[in-house]
């Protein structure tokens, strides 16, 4: 809010202006607002659109996840995408308990680092289960912790190892990443990676695990996805520049070549009483609605196809070919 003057600091004011101490257009210099450069190709948001992207890869990212810590800790966990925000590390900073779980990562070529955290509850859950428990675990029973051992920070390095496999994964098709470790911190306060402004997409995840809910965020700072931006439009997501190339069509008709088909050959049609049916016997004729001297009709799944002619081939009966039809019967 802007400060109120007093009358005797506005006659001050008024009187060192009239005597010259106070340059009169210094005044309307200093009541004009500030502009500050703003470049519309880099901004510190990002738009609806990427978001949408980011959404399908965080998606990924929760489903992989849930799968690679399922089947480490064998216990079922369930990872969803809960919110995307955009807020500064701040923000972050101080959205996060003070005692928690968060490793720290960098993936090449990228810039920045990536922070996951997750709920100490969750955590501690799922280190009883690596080492062996096969019991309901109480989240009450952990209430009254406050700090990681070394063997149980030990136990998380190959849980954070899950995290970034997930992670390096649900980016192949943006970008091929090389995640590695940087750090483990458990108090928030202590991450000095990024400054306090630093804007960042904020990822939350909801886990579930041995009936418990909680909550798992991922931190990313813009400066990461600078690099990337048009390839995190929807334009450039589902459309490609590389057109069909020679050797992309031999290898389709190679991999063709290879489905199986079913074929069949009528050799004719007829209609009869159900009492001449239950009175054939062995040996008896049923004339047929077409002649000897007429190709019969092979069809491929069901679509009448060819004219063909039938025969034998050594001990087996066979037809010949006489011609393409493509589908039709007349």
């Amino acid at each position: 809010m802007k400060q109120v003057l007093s009358q005797q600091e506005i006659d001050s004011l008024l009187a060192a202006v009239q005597s010259g101490e106070i340059d009169s257009e210094e005044l309307e210099e200093a009541e004009k607002p500030k502009i500050k450069a703003y470049d519309f190709k880099r901004p510190v948001r990002l738009s609806k659109e990427y978001i949408s992207t980011l959404t399908m890869i965080f998606e990924e990212f929760a489903k992989i996840a849930g799968n690679l810590l399922s089947t480490q800790i064998r216990s079922n966990v369930g990872i969803q995408l809960a919110s995307i925000e955009q807020v500064s590390f701040d923000e972050f900073i101080h959205s996060v308990p003070r005692f928690t779980w968060m490793n720290i990562f960098h993936s090449n070529p990228l810039e920045g680092v990536q922070v996951v955290e997750l709920n100490p509850q969750v955590t501690l859950q799922m280190i009883e289960l690596l080492c062996g428990s096969s019991d309901i675990i109480e989240s009450k029973d952990f209430l009254e912790k406050e700090i990681f051992t070394e063997i149980e920070l030990a136990i998380l390095e190959e849980v954070s190892l899950s995290f970034q496999k997930a992670f390096k994964t649900s980016w192949a098709d943006i970008m091929e990443l090389e995640t590695n470790l940087d750090a483990m911190e458990t108090n928030p306060q202590m991450l000095q990676s990024m400054s306090p402004n630093e804007p960042v997409v904020l990822t939350t995840f909801t886990v579930t695990l041995l009936g418990n809910q909680s909550f798992m965020n991922l931190c990313i700072p813009y400066i990461f996805f600078e690099k990337i931006l048009d390839k995190l439009s929807f334009r450039n997501w589902f459309h490609t520049e590389k057109g069909n190339t020679h050797l992309d069509s031999e290898q389709l008709e190679q991999n063709l070549q290879s489905v199986q088909v079913n074929t069949e050959v009528m050799l004719g049609q007829t209609k009869m009483t159900l009492d001449n049916f239950l009175q054939l016997e062995v040996g008896d004729i049923i004339q047929l609605d077409g002649k000897t001297s007429q190709p019969l009709i092979m069809s491929v799944e069901n679509l009448p196809s060819y004219f063909v002619k039938p025969g034998l081939k050594g001990k087996n009966m066979a037809v010949e070919v006489l011609e393409n039809i493509g589908g039709e019967t007349s």
